[in-house]
């Protein structure tokens, strides 16, 4: 679920603004999975503008400590959350880790890297989600060192429901600064795209895996 409506819509705002998300209902794109899609969000853009990626970190920091209090650690699920992680925790003053999507095949072996303990509290930060299943084991890994984690934030999410049932069966609880509503609300209502663009869109969103543009 997102933090709040506002932020939502604002973040929505900032990430057409520098195409870090792309909406192109009539060009679709391909994603490494196959999938056709009107959409693709690339959340790294994002560091690259200093007044977003400042944003992007206070909303964090303040949503994290609202809804989950000040944790222990910050972790960031790589790669793609390793720079906004990082800031999270710069932000807040606290020490930050993150997690491989497995464990290296050489050196010490570690997937969690950086220093961590057992029974530290830990908030996960993740860039996008979609169906929740890397994410998931990024928290997989920190529960198998036994930190407690509180949950996880992102910066958008997809919405889909595989990805809900996936963090509801591991019982993680998902917090996002936008989602794929707001984002289509607030492409809608800046005129990004036209009420038939906005039908397409929300066609593909019913039945990401089986959609085609044509």
């Amino acid at each position: 679920m997102i933090f709040d409506k506002n932020t939502a819509k604002k973040t929505a705002e900032l990430l057409l603004q520098i195409n870090a998300i792309k909406l192109q209902p009539q060009e679709p794109f391909t994603w490494a999975s196959g999938w056709q899609s009107p959409i693709y969000c690339d959340n790294r853009i994002t560091l690259s503008f200093p007044p977003i990626r400042n944003y992007l970190r206070e909303q964090f920091a303040k949503h994290i400590e609202k809804e989950y209090g000040k944790p222990d650690v910050i972790a960031g699920v790589a790669t793609g959350a390793i720079g906004i992680g990082i800031l999270v925790a710069e932000y807040l003053g606290l020490p930050f880790v993150y997690v491989r999507p497995e464990a290296k095949k050489h050196g010490r072996q570690n997937q969690i890297e950086g220093f961590i303990q057992k029974g530290q509290n830990v908030v996960v930060v993740e860039d996008l989600i979609s169906t929740g299943k890397s994410s998931l084991n990024a928290v997989k890994a920190l529960k198998e060192a036994a930190v407690n984690v509180k949950g996880m934030v992102a910066i958008f999410s997809y919405n889909f429901d595989i990805a809900k049932e996936n963090f509801e069966n591991a019982n993680v609880q998902l917090n996002t600064l936008s989602n794929y509503e707001n984002l289509l609300e607030q492409a809608l209502d800046t005129n990004y795209i036209t009420s038939a663009e906005l039908e397409t869109l929300e066609d593909w969103r019913k039945d990401p895996s089986n959609w085609n543009a044509n």
